[in-house]
């Protein structure tokens, strides 16, 4: 004779109050990482801000010099090897 623990609708219902556990454990970790969530002061926003968009400039002349270099070098090369 099978086991009661065993039958079909027993395993369903314990799987379900697993994942509902699961679930609400998650929901708990999520609430307690919650409190530690600080907002930036507005001098830390601007700080940051200022950062951000100087360090863009930066690659974007980087980026502006490497390709003007490496397009000067392609069409001197392509010149040399006969083309337009």
């Amino acid at each position: 004779m099978a086991n009661v623990d065993d039958r079909p609708d027993k395993i369903i219902v314990s799987g379900v109050v697993g994942k509902w556990g699961e679930f609400t454990g998650f929901l708990s970790d999520v609430r307690a990482e919650m409190r530690k969530v600080v907002t930036p002061s507005w001098r830390e926003v601007q700080a940051t801000t200022t950062v951000v968009i100087i360090a863009v400039f930066i690659f974007g002349l980087y980026f502006f010099v490497a390709d003007s270099i490496f397009s000067s070098g392609m069409n001197w090369l392509l010149h040399k090897m006969g083309g337009q």
